[in-house]
């Protein structure tokens, strides 16, 4: 059913209070969820090369990327999957940037298409092991779909080599999330070449920060949620101004299915549009790794694929 979104006032303080221990739950739940893949392969941190402009990006956002560090514009075929997600993610295309003022270890990556725009812009948010290349290649694949695409950076620069270290890391993160996604989106909007719509996405760790942000960040119109943290309390939802996609895995725990039917019943009594699927046979990181299990993964990945296509279309105008 297609709803026309409602205006919210400011949240209760009922719900600012499940807004403010949301990331903390995020921090602790993605334990068992956010394991590494079933190969035992995780991606490394720099394994390929990046075009090292990490400086702070100017004041208005007028960054001048040079003809080298801009994408082709090359959106996939009907039936095709973008390359980063099937292994087949080529050498970065983009460049590192810092984008949070005062912190020089903090290092996003920028993608951004070729041509002069304006381009809609997306913030994507990695999972709890840190930006890895497979993320920054996704970034690439999102700017040759025409996104303007930042790659945040909630870690510092660090990538955790294992659960413990992982689990560190979310922790250390945890009071600073929102500002850093919100520098992120400010940065966006500041550019010359964004539209001004700006989208946030993210990956296990990074789908239940992406809810959150989209609950209490810096006003921005999209959330795309691949599996992650969700919200059950139709009060705190209510704060979300936009529709909400998610994509999730039948055998999935983190979130299992029945979480994922209390969120899209919350997100119904909240009068927030959503366009949420659950797909069988799948597990937690389907979408992110198709190559780990490419005869399984990629008939749902690619209809997660076309629906996000279509949702990124509708919300920012792609």
């Amino acid at each position: 059913m297609t709803r026309a979104l409602p205006t919210h006032d400011a949240p209760t303080t009922r719900a600012r209070s499940a807004l403010l221990t949301l990331l903390a739950l995020v921090t602790f739940a993605m334990v068992a969820a956010c394991a590494p893949p079933a190969d035992g392969t995780e991606d490394s941190a720099s394994g390929a090369e990046v075009s090292s402009e990490g400086d702070l990006a100017a004041e208005d956002g007028s960054a001048m990327e040079g003809s080298g560090s801009r994408v082709a514009l090359s959106p996939t075929a009907e039936g095709e999957l973008p390359s980063a997600i099937t292994g087949d993610g080529g050498e970065l295309q983009g460049r590192d940037l810092g984008y949070l003022e005062g912190d020089d270890a903090t290092t996003g990556y920028l993608a951004v298409p070729a041509g002069e725009g304006p381009f809609p812009a997306l913030v994507i948010i990695h999972e709890w092991n840190g930006l890895t290349d497979r993320v920054r290649q996704v970034a690439d694949d999102f700017a040759a779909e025409g996104y303007v695409t930042l790659a945040a950076d909630l870690f510092q620069g660090q990538v955790g080599q294992n659960s413990d270290e992982n689990r560190a890391l979310m922790a250390e993160a945890e009071g600073n999330v929102v500002p850093n996604l919100n520098a992120a989106v400010r940065y966006l909007k500041g550019r010359d070449d964004v539209t001004g719509r700006v989208g946030a996405m993210g990956w296990c760790y990074g789908g239940g920060v992406a809810l959150s942000f989209g609950l209490d960040g810096e006003n921005h119109d999209a959330t795309a949620i691949f599996y992650g943290r969700l919200v059950e309390d139709p009060e705190a939802l209510a704060g979300m101004d936009h529709e909400v996609y998610g994509t999730f895995a039948r055998l999935d725990s983190g979130p299992a299915p029945e979480s994922v039917e209390r969120f899209e019943a919350a997100l119904e009594a909240a009068g927030v549009e959503n366009d949420l699927h659950i797909y069988d046979d799948v597990d937690h990181g389907f979408w992110l790794r198709v190559d780990g299990d490419p005869e399984v993964r990629s008939g749902p990945a690619l209809d997660a694929w076309q629906r996000l296509k279509a949702y990124l279309d509708r919300a920012l105008g792609g």
